[in-house]
């Protein structure tokens, strides 16, 4: 009786070894060598090497000169990464919804993605309608030709799908820090 446990307990710590860590360190090893980047984070650093964000988690800008992201449940967050899981009819929704429009300060129709917020809250990515409609107030901000911006705005935008995907949309980050950079 006592064997018939100990095996079972040396198969239970033998298939941990092999499904947990194993296969972990296999997934990592082929994820560094196919595309390091990637398996990093996407991370993004500055000059001096410090670490300024991720191409792929949303970041909070506020300042007029910078594009700003989709709103977040989660105020970007990405430790709780997660929708509102609030109804469309929620009055909480409409009050927040309000509150983005007003920060605008347009009579305009916003693009939806500018004032709804991701699935998970943290979507790195705009709309092009929606970084087009946000270029006169970040030409104005930074003293810039609105022609220049929506130049960067065009250069920056793809279609994730490829030929596959009509609408195009432009990572917030890369954005801000191309304008930073004088592109």
């Amino acid at each position: 009786m006592m064997n018939d446990i100990l095996s079972s307990i040396r198969v239970a710590i033998a298939s941990m070894l092999v499904c947990v860590a194993g296969y972990t360190a296999l997934i990592w090893g082929v994820a560094q060598a196919v595309t390091p980047a990637t398996a990093q984070g996407s991370l993004l650093t500055d000059a001096s090497g410090q670490i300024i964000g991720s191409r792929l988690v949303a970041q909070s800008f506020t300042s007029p000169g910078y594009f700003w992201p989709r709103p977040s449940a989660v105020d970007y967050n990405a430790a709780g990464a997660g929708g509102s899981n609030l109804s469309p009819a929620n009055p909480a929704i409409t009050a927040r919804a309000s509150a983005i429009i007003a920060a605008y300060g347009v009579d305009a129709p916003i693009p939806a993605d500018l004032v709804t917020a991701s699935g998970a809250g943290l979507d790195p990515h705009i709309s092009l309608a929606g970084a087009l409609f946000q270029v006169p107030r970040v030409a104005q901000a930074r003293g810039m030709d609105p022609a220049a911006v929506q130049s960067v705005v065009e250069r920056l935008a793809f279609a994730p799908g490829g030929p596959l995907t009509q609408e195009r949309i432009v990572n917030v980050l890369d954005l801000n820090l191309a304008l930073d950079a004088g592109a």
